[in-house]
């Protein structure tokens, strides 16, 4: 990482880690701490313990490909690690614990749940010591001090001292460019006449004798899951994760910022990164992918604006997510300012793509069906659109998220779905709900030429469900939205409507999507 002008923070966990424990104590990984980042370092002589907890695996009704990446990703770091490493089966962690027969050190985990049980198993004597977690950039005790007593949060704010803290792209004290943040020219539409960005492929990973006993087992294992099954998509070892760092940097970051906003039918990876899993397993630490990002920019082989943009999605948001779950507090899933009590309808539960007829809905639902994945904007504009649009409850939409995302982990989603998609805090995160009516995705999409809905149509057999569900939910919280600065014009625009009444009625008793 280049440093000019400001001096560079230690890595979470390599200075407030070190623990007075017995240096021959074991080092118990959960399954999202599986890389050197958690076991290297001050821990590098450490046994360490891996455990494969059925119950873990069966609590909810997660992805298929999900539990297959949390899998591999467990019995891959007990191979890379050999004889220091023992990876145990059992029905609970408790049980393997027990049997372990020895007391071991764990880094905090990533849910107030786990953070809860491992407390408990502490207090039993299972547990010797908790340090904290080394898997993000910022240690948790820094966020609370950066949080103080504020009421209003702003990732801006939050991202430019992390720009400031890391020195990332900066030029003494100011941001390369004297520009902090480059959004404006991250917004293009999808290119006309091409059905691709034309970038090279995302890597792949190869499946191995590991990946296909995976398979095995989860047949054997007859769990209830959502969506299928297929190869393995993303890196789930430190060397994977380092292999599809480099490839996402050398041949797709450039095309990144330009079309990171835009939605292809046929190009499902566009020019993202695929990094999300690898960063939430723990195998590739955020510092890594930045420094990589900002060493692209400085050698010319990335604009700044593609690469600001990725940084600000790692350094910024990623990061900002994280430790607003741990300030929020467990309650949070809870809010419901917007009085959504609509239950997920089983299509989407099931990830019923084929029930679906708009053409964005179903490229999205289809995304997660085959994939346990689908880029940010499908995520917050598309699906999350549409469930804010029609009510559907947030602590349902947050578990949805949490387990059919193959990178969904517990503490990933609550804000990212609560705060910003869903609006359910009150504005507590985001300054403004986030929808919008079709013409937002026919700019940014090229799925409304092929769709059976006109997205400049509001009545109708053909109306666009984004279009009229957009009104709809105006009308619904117009008291509210008349408030803000950044809506009110839409309730005026409202009003205006010489057909609010059909629309109204019509969205009412819309049962097809």
């Amino acid at each position: 990482m280049v440093v000019t002008g400001a001096s560079k923070s230690p890595r979470a966990g390599t200075s407030e880690g070190v623990t007075t424990t017995r240096d021959d104590t074991p080092l118990w990984l959960f399954a999202d701490q599986l890389g050197p980042a958690v076991y290297g370092g001050e821990h590098s002589h450490r046994e360490v313990l891996l455990i494969e907890a059925t119950s873990a695996l069966a609590k909810r009704r997660y992805h298929r490909q999900k539990l297959h990446l949390v899998m591999s990703g467990l019995r891959h770091a007990d191979r890379d690690l050999g004889d220091r490493a023992t990876l145990m089966k059992a029905d609970t962690y408790t049980d393997a614990l027990r049997r372990f027969n020895r007391p071991v050190l764990v880094h905090e985990p990533t849910s107030h749940a786990a953070e809860k049980f491992v407390h408990r198993l502490r207090e039993d004597g299972l547990v010797a010591d908790v340090l904290p977690t080394p898997t993000f950039a910022l240690p948790r005790k820094d966020f609370a001090e950066w949080a103080g007593e504020r009421t209003r949060f702003r990732m801006e704010d939050f991202y430019r001292d992390q720009r400031r803290r890391f020195g990332v792209l900066m030029d003494g004290s100011d941001p390369v460019g004297n520009r902090w943040n480059y959004d404006e020219d991250n917004r293009e539409p999808p290119p006309k006449k091409q059905s691709t960005l034309e970038v090279p492929a995302p890597y792949k990973p190869r499946e191995d004798d590991i990946d296909e006993q995976v398979r095995r087992d989860l047949d054997q294992m007859n769990l209830d899951t959502v969506g299928q099954d297929g190869p393995r998509l993303f890196a789930v070892t430190p060397v994977e994760a380092k292999r599809a760092l480099a490839r996402f940097i050398d041949h797709r970051l450039p095309l990144f910022g330009r079309y990171e906003d835009a939605i292809m039918g046929d190009d499902w990876a566009m020019s993202h990164s695929l990094l999300s899993v690898p960063l939430n397993l723990g195998v590739l630490h955020p510092l890594d992918a930045v420094e990589a990002a900002e060493q692209a920019y400085r050698d010319k082989k990335a604009p700044l604006a593609a690469v600001e943009g990725f940084i600000r999605q790692i350094l910024g948001w990623r990061e900002y997510m994280w430790h607003l779950y741990w300030h929020f507090g467990p309650d949070y899933t809870e809010k419901n300012e917007l009085k959504a009590r609509t239950h997920l309808p089983d299509w989407w539960a099931d990830l019923d793509a084929d029930a679906v007829t708009a053409q964005c809905l179903h490229h999205a639902l289809a995304g997660v069906r085959d994939r346990g994945w689908t880029h940010h904007i499908q995520r917050l504009m598309v699906l999350g659109s549409h469930a804010l649009q029609r009510g559907y409850r947030p602590d349902e939409l947050t578990d949805w998220f949490a387990t059919a995302f193959v990178d969904g982990f517990r503490w990933v989603m609550p804000t990212n779905v609560v705060g910003m998609s869903q609006h359910a805090d009150g504005g507590l995160l985001a300054t403004k709900p986030y929808t919008s009516g079709g013409a937002y995705i026919n700019k940014m999409s090229d799925h409304c030429g092929d769709c059976a809905f006109d997205p400049k149509k509001r009545v109708g057999d053909d109306a666009c469900p984004f279009t009229a569900g957009y009104w709809a939910f105006t009308h619904r919280h117009r008291d509210l939205l008349a408030k803000n600065m950044r809506t009110r014009r839409a309730v005026s625009s409202m009003d205006r409507l010489n057909d609010l009444g059909a629309v109204l009625e019509q969205e009412s008793a819309r049962d097809r999507f």
